[in-house]
């Protein structure tokens, strides 16, 4: 049995987005700016990324027994508390 075409390309996508924040974390900046411009379109890079968060979220449920609108709700309020911290780097 084979995947669909389209679920193969999600999951492709979705991977793709993965390496993109793999790179990041190690410091290979350039390489995460090419896996992001290999997406083939923005709705695919906005796909893959949407299922890579999806599927996190669904491992972390997994992890604590956490619903998922919980854990959407301390992942809504540690971005608005990383929103209101100044840049690394920046002048306190």
């Amino acid at each position: 049995m084979t995947a669909h075409p389209d679920a193969a390309r999600l999951f492709g996508h979705a991977q793709q987005a993965a390496g993109v924040i793999a790179a990041k974390h190690r410091g290979d900046l350039a390489g995460a700016e090419a896996l992001l411009a290999a997406f083939p379109d923005d709705p695919a890079r906005v796909r893959g990324f949407s299922l890579l968060a999806e599927l996190a979220l669904s491992l972390v449920r997994a992890q604590t027994g956490q619903s998922m609108d919980d854990l959407v709700q301390e992942l809504s309020l540690h971005m608005a508390a990383a929103a209101l911290q100044p840049p690394p780097g920046a002048a306190a």
